[in-house]
């Protein structure tokens, strides 16, 4: 837990008061389920944390197959409940992305493990195309059957009950191409579940946060004023934590 959400909890205890609820951003880093990309990982923390939000990076198990990630992510996120969070987001890139948007959608009847609203850069949505093999073979194995394969993909898991979802990618990505992300928008629509998605012209798979990378560059001052909105809005009464 970080030191931020340690002095929020202690400001609530002090002043004996309901503020707002208390908010905590988990960063899942890529690296295509083989490793841990570092520039995704502390750099975001402090890019993320300011007033009304706490982060950390969480560094799910590699080369495990599914749903390991999956359950120990959300064994992180009831920890960060009983610590106090109220509410949790979720920001991922690409192979980490995938995952953040795997516990966002994924059916859970304990409302503890739900978060709130979800990033995802670049991310690993489908895993029904052929679209960066390795990774979904270090999931899912060679011969994962049809059924393990739509479960597993982002777009099947939405619906109208999904918190907001905001995406973006870069349309020169020869890694994870767009159609990953435009995939994954279209259920949201769909299902009028509340996004936004940026597709910047230019940039390379893995930018984090592409910083030097032109247009790319401006995810951050978009997704920044987004998570605002997220953390002021009030959370459903399904996800709430008891």
């Amino acid at each position: 837990m970080s030191d931020r959400l340690d002095t929020r909890l202690a400001d609530r205890e002090q002043t004996g008061s309901v503020p707002s609820p208390v908010t905590h951003v988990i960063v899942l880093p890529g690296g295509g389920h083989a490793e841990h990309a570092s520039h995704e990982a502390e750099p975001v923390v402090a890019w993320l944390s300011g007033p009304g939000l706490s982060a950390s990076v969480f560094r799910y198990p590699l080369n495990v197959r599914h749903p390991e990630p999956l359950l120990a992510l959300r064994a992180e996120i009831r920890r960060l409940r009983g610590q106090g969070a109220d509410r949790i987001g979720v920001v991922g890139f690409s192979g980490g992305g995938h995952l953040a948007g795997h516990v966002a959608l994924a059916p859970t009847d304990d409302p503890s493990e739900q978060v709130q609203f979800a990033v995802l850069g670049y991310a690993i949505t489908s895993m029904e195309t052929e679209t960066y093999r390795p990774s979904r073979v270090i999931l899912l194995g060679e011969d994962a059957s049809p059924a393990l394969r739509r479960a597993t993909s982002l777009d099947s898991l939405v619906t109208s009950r999904s918190p907001p979802f905001f995406l973006w990618h870069t349309a020169e990505d020869i890694y994870v191409p767009p159609e990953q992300t435009y995939r994954l928008a279209a259920a949201p629509a769909t299902h009028e579940v509340p996004h936004t998605v940026h597709v910047f012209p230019h940039g390379p798979h893995s930018p984090g946060l592409a910083q030097g990378n032109g247009g790319a560059a401006a995810w951050t001052a978009f997704a920044k004023v987004w998570s605002a909105e997220q953390v002021r809005a009030p959370i459903p009464p399904h996800a709430r934590r008891s």
